[in-house]
Formats: structure tokens, sequence, C-alpha cells
């Protein structure tokens, strides 16, 4: 990376594509920008120094691009650019533990032993818990399904809930997105007569459960080639493992098309990649990729009517708008993450697996309702929230972490995400609702906050999560400033001057603004879906004369911005969420602008938008 230099005055960064719009997206508020006071900008460097023969005949701002992402060849290109379904899935037997799953499965559908399908409560756990459910239907099993309440049961599972499934003689237990730090309750479970398969993909600790069988691409010595799964990539991997089993497909009726079914499961899968931000990259490119097209013709009615909320028709020939990650972090995933954080999770279950246009359309009336309640309740905790570290002084410790009487422990999450955005650092929020002290964490790039939990596992009665996400119970609200004190000096240990450090951008390249046309549009494209390990390209446009400016949408929240570059036309530039800078952004002044280049489409009409990111005024 070359350094631009570092803007030191107030102006704040927009839609950090490379940081946080993916959190925004899973917020579901529709607002984009992290607050923050300086941004660092990073230009990468030109391939052209290194290889550009490597590459013959390639657009030479897409060669750019394809070098950023570390692809250095032709093959590598063509492999990134035209995903490939039967080339770039991988073989689920390719898991060490995935014959032994399948049989142990098939015995039980024979037998008809109850199988319990047991998912977390978030969209990647219930889509991941959708599919298998899904599956063992259509195989005839016996087969039930679990979704913990979330302020009830928590996350993972619990030694009580082991209990009650082995009272109802359940013989598998099937976790989905969770189970990898459950090792006191799998060892219950054996000892109740319950064999359990994880499917996971969370942080593996240094103990692992005694499952009988473990389907997760990190833990130690596994032989799966591809570690970015989410939880519902495993779970379909597991689902594929069952319908390309020669002795189970005997248990299908005749002519029943099982590479079909298996496509067909790609939906959720990727609504359970993008929803838990996994990188966009390998497998999991190519999944979410083919996984937006079913969306588009999903045959789930329960997501036809979401989609129906925002204007988006599903028919059998397609969408009447365009899926994209996109479309499931805006206006999929809020509204199935909603119903766990504001009722229980097994709503948005009963959803994806509904049997009825009329039962779809309910449920998914239900969530639509329910995210609209938690947008209006998030933002006033929020303001609660930020009044509290602002009064108490909280921001001048290397890690943020803020605690209130009655916030819900299915909000937390989205608070510790906006608070991260707003003051750039490691941020853990708690809720106190009587006896439970639930929490939840966000962290900055440079701090890999699960690690450092592992290392005080005492602190908690219990915890889990990613390196930039985690969930967390403590026993008291006693507890919690001592659970502040040892993060304090977690993060101060692990990140040198942490309380300097600045937010980047990551700009893939320099180019005018009047290069930004319709033709590389069309090369842009092929690099979709873009998201976590693929960030939309961001270009820098050097010297842009503002001509206009006004503020745009219901409550002026926005800018459009009407510039000009090298030719006397003169283009629109929006600016989400940036109506603060109106007074920055006046007309004849000159910026250098980070932009993302996209297509509008509005009542059949397209053109180019020009989404401004950050800028800094030209000398």
């Amino acid at each position: 990376m070359v350094e631009y230099t570092r803007y030191e005055t107030e102006n704040t960064s927009h839609l950090f594509r490379n940081l946080c719009t993916l959190c925004a997206y899973f917020n579901g508020f529709g607002i984009y920008a992290p607050r923050v006071k300086k941004t660092l900008w990073a230009i990468s460097e030109d391939a052209e120094k290194h290889d550009a023969a490597a590459m013959p005949g390639v657009h030479p701002v897409i060669a750019q691009l394809l070098w950023n992402r570390g692809l250095r060849t032709a093959a590598q290109a063509q492999a990134f650019l035209e995903p490939n379904y039967e080339r770039d899935i991988h073989d689920p037997f390719l898991f060490r533990d995935m014959h032994k799953a399948v049989d142990r499965l098939r015995e039980a559908i024979i037998a008809k032993e109850l199988i319990i399908v047991h998912g977390d409560y978030d969209a990647d756990g219930i889509s991941a818990s959708a599919i298998l459910m899904h599956t063992l239907r259509t195989l005839g099993a016996n087969v039930d399904g679990f979704i913990p309440h979330r302020e009830l049961d928590g996350y993972g599972l619990r030694t009580s809930t082991v209990e009650k499934l082995a009272a109802r003689d359940t013989k598998i237990l099937i976790t989905c997105d969770c189970g990898i730090s459950n090792l006191a309750e799998i060892t219950r479970g054996n000892e109740l007569g319950i064999q359990t398969i994880i499917t996971d993909h969370h942080t593996v600790p240094a103990d692992l459960p005694p499952a009988f069988a473990t389907l997760h691409p990190k833990v130690p010595g596994e032989t799966y080639p591809d570690q970015t799964l989410s939880g519902g990539g495993v779970a379909f991997k597991l689902m594929q493992g069952l319908m390309q089993d020669p002795e189970i497909q005997k248990l299908l009726p005749p002519n029943f098309n099982t590479a079909a079914f298996q496509k067909w499961q790609l939906d959720l899968v990727a609504i359970s990649s993008v929803a838990d931000m996994v990188p966009l990259v390998g497998e999991t490119r190519t999944l979410v990729y083919f996984g937006c097209k079913v969306l588009g013709k999903t045959k789930r009615h329960g997501l036809r009517a979401l989609l129906a909320h925002d204007k988006i028709m599903i028919t059998d020939l397609g969408p009447s708008s365009p899926i994209t990650p996109q479309t499931i972090g805006f206006k999929i995933a809020p509204r199935i993450n909603a119903a766990g954080r504001m009722d229980h999770g097994k709503y948005a279950f009963e959803m994806l697996l509904a049997e009825t246009p009329e039962e779809g359309a309910r449920l998914a009336d239900q969530l639509y309702n329910h995210n609209t309640d938690r947008q209006k309740l998030t933002e006033s905790i929020l303001k609660e929230a930020i009044a509290k570290i602002k009064k108490d002084s909280l921001d001048r410790f290397p890690a943020l972490v803020v605690a209130g009487e009655g916030w819900p422990a299915g909000l937390v999450g989205l608070i510790a995400s906006r608070l991260k955005d707003k003051f750039y650092k490691p941020t853990f929020v708690i809720g106190i609702n009587e006896d439970r002290v639930v929490g939840s964490g966000r962290s900055i790039t440079e701090w890999n906050m699960i690690a450092a939990m592992q290392t005080v596992p005492e602190v908690f009665t219990k915890f889990g999560g990613h390196p930039q996400a985690c969930g967390f119970s403590l026993a008291t609200p006693n507890h919690i400033q001592p659970f502040a004190d040892t993060m304090h000096r977690l993060a101060d240990s692990h990140v040198e001057k942490i309380q300097e450090l600045i937010p980047t951008v990551t700009i893939d390249a320099r180019i005018p603004l009047d290069k930004l046309d319709w033709e590389l549009q069309r090369h842009l494209e092929k690099f979709e879906p873009f998201g976590i390990g693929n960030p939309e390209p961001t270009f820098l446009t050097e010297n842009i004369s503002i001509v206009g400016v006004v503020p745009v949408g219901a409550t002026g929240k926005h800018i459009r911005l009407m510039v000009q570059s090298d030719s006397p036309q003169i283009k629109k530039m929006m600016g989400f969420g940036m109506s603060e800078f109106l007074d920055d952004l006046q007309a004849g002044k000159k910026i250098n602008s980070v932009v993302c280049l996209s297509v509008n489409e509005w009542n059949g009409a397209r053109e180019l938008q020009y989404t401004l990111q950050d800028f800094r005024i030209a000398n």
C-alpha cells in the first residue's frame, strides 16, 4: 500500500467498504457512515510495476483490481470472474467426519429415531437449521427443530436443553452454527444417550467437545480445503453428503432430482454467508454467486413474501429487481435477525419452512413489523449509551465498555457495532435484565477480540464468537467493572497505542472521473458479489469541481452532488448519510473523492451512479 496523506480535520469517512459497510447492512438502519475524526487513505500499488504481462488483453483497471485481490495469473482471474459450480464446489466427503455423520444419520432415518436440529437464533444459524430440517423431512426422518430463545436460553447449547431433549428420547442432536464451545453440554448429552453431530464455524476453543462427529472447517487436523464457510455453508455440506449417499438415495421417490434439490438450498447459504460476514472468496464466493441467483427464484413462500415488502416480486422467471448481497444485508438478514432480537428466532425458522403462501405471508409480516420496532428501540438505546459514554468519559479507555439497565440482549450487538464505528475501538455493550447480564462485543480489525477473551475464561459464565464479534454472559452486575478492567488491560497490551488507531480507507486505483464509464462498469459487474474479502472497488478521482449540491431523502440526510471533471459533462454523485457535510461541499469547491461505481435503476431507466465514500478538499 502507498500512504496518501493523513486527514487531520473533523471530516469523516463514509461507507468504509473495506471496514464496516456490511456491518451497516446487518444493522438494518439504512445508516452507513462511521463517525470517526480521521481517516488514512491507502492507495494500492500499481500492478504494472509487478507483472503487467500476466494478464494480456485485460482492461488495465480490471488487472489492477485483480492484482489487489491477490490474483496474479490469467487462470486465477478466470476462476474468480467466472464462478463455476461444478469446478468450484468441493466434495462434502473431504470433511474427515462426513462419512461418519452420514452413516449415522442414515441409520437414524431408517429406524425413525428422533433427530433434533438445534440452531442459533441469528440469520446464519436459522438458515443452517432450515437447510437441514428441510433435507431430513424430505428424507422421511423423524425430525424436529429447536431454536433457542436469545434471552432465556442464550447462545449455544444449555445443559437444561440437552436434558429436556433426552427426556423426549432424542438419539441424535445436530447443532447448526453452534456447538464447538459446548464441551460440558455435549458431554452431558453423551451420558444421556444423545449422539451429537456438530456443524459450526466459530472460533475453536482449546478443548473440543466429545461429539460423535464434528463438521467444522477450522478444527485442528481438518481435511476440508476451504475455511471460509458460514454455519449455513457447513450445514449445506452435510446436506450434500446426505443427498449424495447412494443408500440414502434409495429412500427417495423414483426420479427424485437430488442435484436440483441441492442447488435449491443455495438461497439459504447465500443468506447465511452474507449475514454472518464470512469472506466472499473461494468456495463461499461461488456459493453466494449462485445463491443470489437461486434466491431470485426461491420457492420459499416466506422469503417471497418478505421481499414483497420491498416491491421485489419473485416469479419462476426471476425477480423484479436484481438480488445481491446488499439485498440480503439490507432487507432479508435484518428481518430474520429481528425475530430473535424482539421475540423468538423460531418464527423466522418457521417462515423459511412455511408450506403455504398464507403461512409464509403471515410470518413475513410479523418479521417485518419486528424489524421496524427494533430500529426504533435501537435508536433510543444508542442515544442512551452515547450519553453514558460522554458523562463517564468511558471513551478514554483502550476498549469501550458500557452497560445499561433494561437493554435487551437481542440489541446489544447492534449497539456495540454502532459504537465501534463511531469511536473506532473495541466495544462491549452489556444489558442488565434482573439477574441476567448479557453482553456483546464488536472489534476493530487490529484486535482479535475472541482470542483475547479466551485468555481469561474465568471472567465469563459463557462466551463465544469470532475475532471481530462475540457474545458473552457474566454472573452478576457486580462482575461488570472487573470485566471492564480486564478488557481495558487486554486491549492495551495487545494493540500498541490503540487509542491512536485511525481507520484506513483502501483505494483500488486512481482514475479520472470521466473514465468511470459504462465500459468499466460492465467489467466491474463480474467482480460481484461484493462483501468481506471482496470489497466493492473504490476509486480516487482528483480535482473534481462541485457545480451544485442538494439534500435528498425524506429527512434530507443524504446529498446529491453535481460534479464536473475535465469534460463539460456534469455527473451526479450521491453521498448517503452525508448531509452534515453540506457546508464543506458547496458549489465552487474542488474535492479529491473516493467513489464506487454502480448502476442506478429507476422506473425502467438505468444510469451510472457515483457513490461518494470519502472526500478531502483539494488544495
